[in-house]
């Protein structure tokens, strides 16, 4: 846990301009690392204390330089050079990177340094790590065949699945990432009751309206053990973004001195750490002595009991219609929770629709207890946080079908004018209570500029853009329920030559960098992407009975459940173009 296998030595943030505008130290840690090299055989010849601002600044500039961009490309190429992360030749080293820390004429060695980019900053962390992990780091970027071979002992797979501190800086510089940026936003969980409609959190200090109008912090007795603790929090797209907000230095100290106290990460829910700070603790309700209250609940709720889950699945399916190329689609989804509980009750829930639904991988809430032999068929205790928290993540197989299918064509009649035609087949198979709130088909033209098109659906609406048309087969608030419906769209859409596009006036923006005067119509748009939203059930067959959710002890708590599933990367291919595919071996070779 981490508590036991995390500690942060220190953190950096710069910004693009690779400056450091914020960086934390922590002594207690430095110390620690400081008596492991002293006691450990070649412990002197890795050390090197925490670097100032400016000596990380340098650093973090000569890497650029030398691996090529901020992340690198992680494989070695013609350009990589010994001591370099390229030279590992490994995809991990765009996200756990090295320093060289340039003092006195020498170069001291800064490694493992988690890299996360949010928004316009770079998030730099460093763990502790022995000192004898980073002398077999620096041996595997000097050999030359990095050690990465199959089977060899020496690798850096190897080497950081035996380090539990990477995945708790990876998990301290994604919070930090959400502070810094404003993504504060709890798991969704719906209401039943309310169909659609968000439950309000605990982030009332940050202008969400939430339970700090009905919860009571309560004080705690004891602190927890180490073992207990744990990381709750919500994991962000590294895609930087632009016009981020400015670094609030304030709320980020707050957020760093409640959630790492001293360099061990305890709990990350910046919801908590914001709680626990606006309402502070008081001494009613104590519970009992007997009874150690988790650090990831600073405090006990108070008002009218009632249990919630929510199952949200995300589906992502690469659709061809092609013999030679099968179709691909994988569901992920987690099971959110919020506990209106008051006390530290347990509660406890079979996990029978983990089998049922075929997962593939799955990983628990830290406060989940399941038995050692496996979960098939098991019951699940945990201790609820306080809030909106997953509960569970999992990937499964989809069991109904992908509820849109048909295929998609795109051929290109002349230079600036296309044909297409849609035959798509939406919900089939699917009964209720299943229910497609809307579906939409959106045709991207990222390199070109939409004159006009022609062509009446046979269901739904058409509107256009400079640089795509979308197709609304199902609009929001006119859902079907219980049937299966037909969808044809066939017409001709018409671009602008490069000669129009290159007199459009100057204010005139073109999606992408680059308009080729060689490219082919045809791979002009590829594919399209498939938008929905499916609510009543998942489509991967996971389910939570509310009868068999018990509460220890008893109480009288309604206990709801409700499911969603959304699009992600919902991919209907030209079947007259180009596209891209996996092969995959055939049983038995």
């Amino acid at each position: 846990m981490l508590g036991e296998g995390c500690r942060i030595r220190a953190l950096w943030i710069l910004n693009t301009f690779d400056t450091v505008v914020f960086s934390r130290r922590f002594p207690v840690v430095e110390k620690r690392w400081r008596k492991g090299c002293e006691g450990a055989a070649d412990g002197g010849a890795v050390w090197c204390s925490v670097p100032t601002d400016s000596e990380v600044a340098d650093a973090f500039v000569e890497r650029k330089a030398r691996e090529g961009s901020a992340r690198g490309f992680g494989l070695r190429s013609v350009e990589s050079i010994p001591e370099s992360d390229s030279w590992v030749d490994d995809p991990i080293t765009r996200h756990i990177i090295s320093l060289h820390i340039e003092r006195e004429e020498e170069k001291h060695l800064l490694w493992p340094l988690v890299l996360h980019m949010k928004g316009q900053y770079y998030i730099l962390v460093l763990p502790l790590v022995e000192p004898k992990d980073l002398i077999t780091y620096e041996t595997l970027y000097k050999v030359p065949d990095c050690g990465s071979a199959v089977g060899t002992d020496a690798n850096i797979s190897s080497l950081l699945l035996s380090l539990p501190s990477i995945t708790g800086a990876f998990l301290v510089a994604c919070a930090i990432g959400d502070v810094i940026t404003g993504d504060i936003v709890e798991p969704e969980v719906l209401n039943a009751s309310q169909s659609g409609g968000l439950l309000d959190s605990l982030t009332g200090s940050i202008g969400i309206s939430g339970i700090s109008a009905r919860a009571k912090p309560v004080a705690s007795v004891g602190v927890s053990n180490a073992s207990n603790n744990a990381v709750t929090g919500s994991v962000s797209s590294d895609a930087p973004k632009i016009g981020s907000r400015s670094l609030d230095k304030e709320a980020l100290q707050t957020f760093i001195s409640g959630s790492m106290p001293f360099g061990t990460p305890l709990d990350l829910n910046y919801s908590n750490i914001s709680a626990a700070k606006t309402h502070g603790f008081s001494s009613s309700d104590i519970p009992p002595a007997e009874v150690k209250q988790p650090a990831w609940k600073p405090y006990l709720y108070r008002g009218k009991q009632r249990m919630l889950f929510t199952i949200s699945e995300t589906m992502d399916a690469a659709m061809y219609d092609r013999y030679e190329i099968p179709d691909s689609i994988s569901v992920t989804g987690q099971v959110n929770c919020r506990a209106e509980l008051e006390g530290l009750p347990d509660v406890s829930f079979p996990m029978t629709g983990m089998s049922n639904a075929s997962v593939e991988f799955s990983s628990l809430h830290p406060c989940v207890q399941v038995p050692e032999h496996g979960v098939d068929g098991q019951a699940a205790m945990f201790q609820p946080p306080v809030g909106n928290f997953v509960l569970m993540r999992y990937r499964a197989s989809c069991s109904l079908g992908p509820p849109v299918t048909g295929f998609y064509q795109l051929s290109m009649v002349s230079e600036n004018e296309g044909a297409f035609l849609f035959k798509l087949r939406l919900m089939e198979g699917y009964k209720a209570p299943l229910t497609m709130e809307f579906c939409s088909v959106t045709m991207p033209f990222p390199r070109r500029r939409v004159l006009s098109f022609s062509g009446n659906p046979s269901v739904g609406t058409v509107t256009s853009t400079e640089h795509s048309v979308e197709w609304k087969i199902i609009p929001s608030g006119r859902g079907i329920t219980g049937k299966s419906i037909e969808a044809n769209f066939s017409g001709t859409i018409r671009f602008a030559t490069l000669r129009e596009i290159q007199r459009l006036p100057s204010s005139v923006s073109i999606t992408g960098s680059v308009i080729d005067e060689d490219s082919d119509g045809e791979n002009e748009n590829t594919n399209n992407v498939v938008s929905f939203k499916i609510m009543g059930a998942s489509v991967s067959g996971m389910h939570i009975d509310p009868k068999s959710v018990s509460i220890y002890p008893a109480v009288k708590a309604p206990i709801e459940l409700s499911a969603q599933v959304t699009s992600g990367d919902y991919i209907l291919w030209n079947t007259l173009g180009k596209c891209p595919s996996v092969a995959v071996a055939k049983d038995g070779r």
